[in-house]
């Protein structure tokens, strides 16, 4: 019965210890290393986790081998001793001497996460110190237990049998046939306990003072501020640009239409001027009339205010007379959306004369430099883009593929004087044409070269079935002005 009862307690014990050391390796400072040797014996797990494995476990039970040789058994089985493996907490604990800095950096996670460690060790420590308690009953009630069967076996009857004898066990040292007192493992682990029940409080009462110091300090409020006051300015400046472009565009609108308007009065003054120089003009056809761009600039130009349909051929014939020094500039450009360059008759600087259907480019054999009356035709068809031109009725030259197979593309600008680079504007004053024009006009199809002569010398009087040349559908601008003009009688008088 001594026996069976000392197993137990060792038993008892063992799990006991297991359990504490559980605790501490939970919660030790150096407990980090512990993981690696999670796996391994109660007193490799001692050695690693508890600060003084000499004077403690190790004291208490000896080496592993000592256990596994000279440990209690039961009859006919293994040395009785467990194993325990002990799982740290996945959180450790902030050492007592963590920086103000750091503290006032924690996040709320951070905060959480300490508090939720602080009570699940809390619980564990009322939980084992709980039972601590029951398991010091337990020992206190089977060593009062054990000490009054070894008195009774002290003193065996006669007629008891000589194989009870092998049960007694003498007394143990300093006993003296009472309950001992508790064992000094059992003192240690409660001081481990009150250590550690210690460490919780520190860190219940460090808690509000992290959390106090988690809140924004000055230099944090400082920004915040700042970072406001600088999205208010941005919101402002925003406002500002806004009402700015709204301004500037009614600006714009006003001095576009200012412009305008000054430009109709400019007209009206110089063709007032022009009747008051050379009398009334007495000429009644609607096509009697010139235009005059008397300076190389990119803002005097005259517009056609109709447009031109969808073309697969045309003939376009005007007079004109240039007083440029070089080359005579841009007598007419049709520009439609997304391409400038539709139909163009230009020549710029020392380049010669040229035809410019959808930025394709024809070389024209015409000479216009004389500063002379000359009349000018040019003819295309979109079949194989066969072209011919024409000086004052007579065929100059003839080619083919130039832009063949495109049609003209409808609701575009004829401007006379300039080149466009956007439609309807962006004039460049290089290229812009000086001298007169006159009788301007646009066919659907090639006109024969007959009826071109007849124009050239006045014996054909015909009009264009797309384009004619009529005063009311001429706007001048800039300062050109129109005139009366007789077209064979200037031309003889050149």
């Amino acid at each position: 019965m001594g026996e069976f009862l000392a197993v137990l307690l060792a038993a008892g014990m063992l799990a006991f210890l297991g359990a504490i050391i559980c605790i501490i390796a939970s919660v030790h400072p150096a407990g980090t290393a512990a993981p690696a040797a999670a796996a391994a014996d109660n007193d490799s797990a001692a050695a690693a986790l508890l600060p003084a494995a000499d004077k403690g476990l190790g004291a208490l039970h000896g080496p592993a081998e000592a256990l596994a040789s000279a440990g209690p058994r039961l009859p006919g089985g293994p040395p009785l001793f467990s194993r325990f493996v002990c799982t740290p907490l996945s959180t450790e604990c902030p050492a007592s001497g963590t920086g103000t800095a750091a503290g006032s950096a924690a996040g709320p996670e951070e905060l959480l996460a300490l508090r939720s460690a602080a009570a699940q060790l809390r619980r564990t420590a009322l939980e084992q110190k709980e039972r601590i308690r029951m398991d010091q009953e337990t020992i206190r009630e089977l060593t009062g237990k054990l000490s009054r069967c070894e008195g009774g076996l002290r003193s065996p009857p006669a007629a008891a049998p000589a194989a009870a004898a092998g049960l007694r066990a003498a007394p143990r040292p300093g006993t003296m046939g009472h309950p001992p007192d508790e064992p000094p493992a059992v003192r240690e682990l409660e001081e481990a306990v009150r250590t550690l029940q210690d460490r919780i409080d520190r860190i219940e009462q460090e808690l509000p003072a992290r959390t106090n110091g988690s809140a924004p300090t000055a230099p944090a409020l400082a920004r915040d501020a700042l970072h406001t006051k600088m999205e208010q300015l941005e919101e402002q400046l925003l406002s500002k640009i806004l009402t700015l472009q709204k301004e500037r565009q009614a600006a714009s609108t006003d001095r576009s239409q200012q412009q305008h308007n000054i430009e109709k009065e400019l007209n009206s003054l110089q063709n007032r001027v022009t009747e008051l120089e050379h009398g009334p003009q007495g000429y009644s056809p609607p096509d009697a009339f010139k235009v005059t761009i008397p300076v190389q600039n990119n803002y005097m130009y005259a517009r056609m205010k109709k447009s031109l349909p969808e073309l697969y051929a045309f003939t376009i014939c005007m007079w004109l007379k240039s007083k440029a020094l070089a080359g005579i500039g841009t007598p007419f450009s049709y520009s439609v959306p997304n391409q400038a360059n539709e139909i163009v008759l230009l020549e710029w600087g020392s380049n010669p004369l040229e035809l410019l259907i959808n930025d394709k480019v024809a070389q024209l054999p015409l000479s216009l430099k004389d500063k002379a009356w000359h009349h000018v035709c040019v003819a295309w068809t979109t079949r194989d883009g066969k072209w011919s031109a024409y000086q004052d009725g007579e065929q100059r030259g003839a080619g083919e593929n130039l832009a063949s197979w495109h049609s003209i593309r409808p609701q575009g600008i004829i401007i006379l004087g300039q080149e466009q680079d956007t439609m309807g504007g962006r004039f460049d004053a290089t290229q812009a044409f000086v001298g007169e024009l006159a009788q301007f006009g646009v066919w659907d199809h090639m006109l024969a070269p007959a009826e071109i002569l007849g124009l050239a010398n006045c014996t054909l009087h015909l009009q264009g079935n797309v384009i004619q040349w009529d005063d009311q559908a001429v706007e001048v601008f800039g300062g050109a002005s129109k005139a009366g003009f007789a077209a064979c009688e200037e031309g003889r008088k050149a």
